[in-house]
């Protein structure tokens, strides 16, 4: 089975009413914290998608669940994050020991080497586990999506396997969402929505997409 391309980046204006509901999500992703029901939203897409029920968008109610839907989706991504901090720290404490060699504040050679070398190491497991979680993240985004249930974002037997049977739509969906993203960014489809409203446009592309897999998934299962 294959995903509809096509139907991922023109869903949206198929709703009798996507004018007002793009109008309404475009205005909440530009408050902070308030922006949090954007994410709720592109769940409940998501999710409408994998059940067979893309059109009509999901209505702009039930705000509240829509924002605990999102916070819990951010702090999921936060955690992700969170190994990368510890690299964070050593980049900058090791940047400022370079500084120190440059600015001719330590003229130890040894030390200085060291800090390049250990850099180096620490900028080249950074990205190895940047890319990893770009890879990894959006099945674990399907499955909290599809669970409501928080620890299972974080089954990670269970979010490889997904992976692993459904590869091809997974990383066909991955690579369309860099597409839509930069078509998003440079308001390539401003005729339509307007410059400012394009980034949600852009998660509603993302959801549809990703919900296909899901629903793919479920199709040769």
């Amino acid at each position: 089975m294959t995903l509809n391309i096509g139907r991922s980046f023109t869903y949206v204006f198929e709703d009798e009413g996507w004018i007002t509901k793009i109008v309404i999500g475009g205005i909440l992703f530009f408050i902070p914290i308030v922006n949090f029901t954007v994410l709720g939203y592109m769940l409940e897409a998501l999710k409408r998608t994998a059940d067979g029920m893309d059109i009509p968008l999901p209505e702009w109610e039930d705000f509240g669940g829509k924002f605990m839907k999102g916070l819990i989706f951010f702090v999921i991504g936060f955690i992700y994050q969170i190994p990368m901090m510890p690299l964070l720290c050593l980049n900058l404490g090791l940047m400022g020991v370079y500084v120190l060699g440059v600015g001719g504040v330590s003229d130890n050679e040894a030390l200085m080497n060291m800090a390049r070398m250990l850099r180096a190491c620490s900028n080249c497991i950074y990205l190895i586990y940047t890319i990893a979680v770009l890879f990894f993240a959006p099945a674990a985004l399907i499955r909290y999506a599809m669970t409501g249930v928080f620890r299972s974002a974080f089954q990670v037997g269970e979010i490889f396997g997904f992976i692993r049977d459904n590869i091809a739509n997974y990383i066909v969906a991955l690579a369309l969402t860099v597409v839509a993203v930069y078509v998003a960014y440079f308001g390539v489809i401003a005729c339509f929505v307007g410059l400012l409203f394009t980034m949600f446009w852009y998660y509603l592309v993302m959801a549809h997409l990703l919900g296909q897999v899901q629903r793919e998934s479920l199709a040769v299962a």
